[in-house]
Formats: C-alpha cells, sequence, structure tokens
C-alpha cells in the first residue's frame, strides 16, 4: 500500500488538469498513488484522465455524474488504500517537497492532520502573497474567524481518522472544508501547521468562492458544528471574518458598496480585530471606504 493516496476531484478541468497532476507526479517522495473523481465533466477531462493514468501506473480513475466536489472526494477518499489522505483540486499544484515534508510530520503518531502555507497566484511562478501559518496547532478558536487552511489542496489526514469520523458534509456549496476542520478538532483531532509552502493555489474571480453573501450564509451552517461543541464566535471573531469577506470582494472586483458594507459591518462589531495588524486591517478599512475612486485593477493588485 502506498503512503498517501491524492484525491483529485476533477470537473471541466481540460484547461489546468495537467500541470496539477504533473506537480504530483514531481513529488520528492514517490510513494503515493492518485484517484482522480471525474465528476460528470462534459469537457477533454475524461478522456485526459484516461490517457494520464494509461501513461502512469499509480494513477486511478473514476467516473461518475456530477455529484459536487464534496461527493467526490469522499468517494475517492473511501477507495483509497493510503495511510494518509491529501487533497488536490484540479486547478491547484503541490509544492515538489510538499509529501517528503508530511512524512516527517506523521511520524509523530499523536498527529492526525496536517496543513501548509498556500501561496496566491494568477499563475504558478508569480507569486502574489502566502497564507499566515499559526504557531499553533489548528483549533476551533482559530477556525473562529478565518479558515486558517485556506484551501482543500493544503489539507491532509489519516486515513483511519477519515473512516472513523467521516468525510465532507454534503449539504454545502461553501465552507464544507470548514466545517468539517470544525468537527474534526471538536473531536480531538490534532492538525499540525507547517510553516513552508505546499500549494500553488490559482485566484479565480468566477469560482465558487467569489459568491460571497453564499459563504456568509454556509459559515453559519458551519458555526452550528462550532455550537455543538461548546464554541460561539464572538465579535472579533466576526470582525476578522468580515475583513476576509472585504478583501475578497476588493480583490474580486464585486463592486465598491459590497467592500464597504462588510468593512463597516466589521468595524462594528469590533474595531480593533478588524484593524490589527494594521498591514492588514487599516489598508482593507481605507481601501473598502475609498473603493469607487480606486481602479479595480489596483484594488486586484493589492488585495489578492
Amino acid at each position: 500500500m502506498p503512503k498517501f493516496s491524492a484525491i483529485m476531484p476533477c470537473y471541466n478541468a481540460e484547461k489546468s488538469l495537467g500541470t496539477s497532476i504533473q506537480s504530483v507526479l514531481e513529488q520528492t517522495c514517490e510513494d503515493w498513488e492518485l484517484i482522480c473523481f471525474n465528476d460528470g465533466s462534459t469537457d477533454a477531462t475524461p478522456r485526459l484522465l484516461e490517457c494520464w493514468a494509461k501513461e502512469e501506473p499509480r494513477i486511478r480513475v473514476i467516473h461518475s455524474e456530477n455529484r459536487g466536489p464534496a461527493v467526490a472526494r469522499n468517494f475517492a477518499a473511501s477507495q483509497a488504500t493510503g495511510d494518509i489522505l491529501c487533497f488536490l483540486d484540479a486547478d491547484d499544484l503541490w509544492c515538489s517537497e510538499k509529501l517528503e515534508e508530511l512524512c516527517e510530520v506523521f511520524q509523530d503518531q499523536t498527529v492526525g492532520g496536517a496543513f501548509g502555507e498556500v501561496i496566491f497566484c494568477d499563475e504558478p511562478g508569480e507569486e502574489l502573497t502566502r497564507s499566515i501559518v499559526p504557531n499553533e496547532r489548528l483549533s476551533l478558536p482559530l477556525l473562529m474567524g478565518e479558515n486558517v487552511v485556506c484551501t482543500m489542496s493544503n489539507f491532509s489526514l489519516r486515513r483511519e481518522l477519515f473512516l472513523e469520523h467521516g468525510g465532507l458534509a454534503q449539504g454545502f456549496v461553501h465552507n464544507e472544508d470548514l466545517e468539517w476542520l470544525m468537527r474534526l478538532t471538536g473531536l480531538g483531532v490534532v492538525i499540525q501547521p507547517i510553516s513552508s509552502p505546499h500549494v500553488w493555489y490559482r485566484k479565480s474571480s468566477g469560482g465558487l468562492s467569489s459568491d460571497l453573501i453564499a459563504m456568509v450564509r454556509s459559515r453559519r451552517q458551519a458555526l452550528r458544528t462550532a455550537r455543538f461543541f461548546g464554541y460561539e464566535p464572538k465579535p472579533a471573531d466576526e470582525a476578522r471574518y468580515l475583513r476576509y469577506l472585504a478583501r475578497r470582494a476588493l480583490r474580486l472586483d464585486q463592486g465598491a458598496e459590497i467592500a464597504r458594507s462588510f468593512a463597516v459591518a466589521g468595524l462594528k462589531q469590533s474595531p480593533m480585530a478588524f484593524l490589527c495588524p494594521a498591514r492588514r486591517g487599516v489598508a482593507t478599512a481605507l481601501a473598502s471606504l475609498l473603493a469607487p475612486v480606486i481602479p479595480s485593477a489596483m484594488r486586484r493588485k493589492f488585495f489578492s
């Protein structure tokens, strides 16, 4: 059995699929299998996946009607044989030493899951900014403001814990990863941060994550899980989440009024939490208030 099972849901991913798969092939740790779940694609994705599988015996392909990314990830994970499940979206890339670094982290048998830094980019190799990895293991309080893991492409979990605690909730359109992380940490799973880059994340203004109002609604669903474990969001948590949404509105060119409304609401919740650290908070507040007179290209550049 392989050490790692990489899980890749694929839906109409013909343009980015090749480079994403190539990033798995280029891992310095070669002890892996890649399970690609074709989620009802209508473009060339199914044909391309079969070509990759013929060339590389470690790649398996599952074809299905369109059922959504949560179902795709859960089913592919249920078919995995590796000790550790790692997830990769078909438009993201792994850094070449990701699996090698995970090998070292998972030598500690108390560690159930792990994540690293995310490099945000328009195209791989063109870094815009990076995620901030906390200095402590993941906890429910850390998740109440923002999802510090950022993307499923950045998350790894022991397969035995997936089988024991279940996978992603299937009733979500957004934030199903946040709810899962809340559930796992609430159940006592130790999720270890790693202070090195693991993922290149391609930014897109047209993806699901650009639907900000739907993100707000789905976060409310995720918070039900936090409440089950006795955690309620504090005003500071709400302020940080609203700051995150304001920044997304600015860089996704969602309209000046949306960014402004998120910023005003966040400042009302907790001015200190919204404004600190200053390089994120003060800049976000000023840009949100001045958004009507800031060119959209400049907003996208500085808030990516």
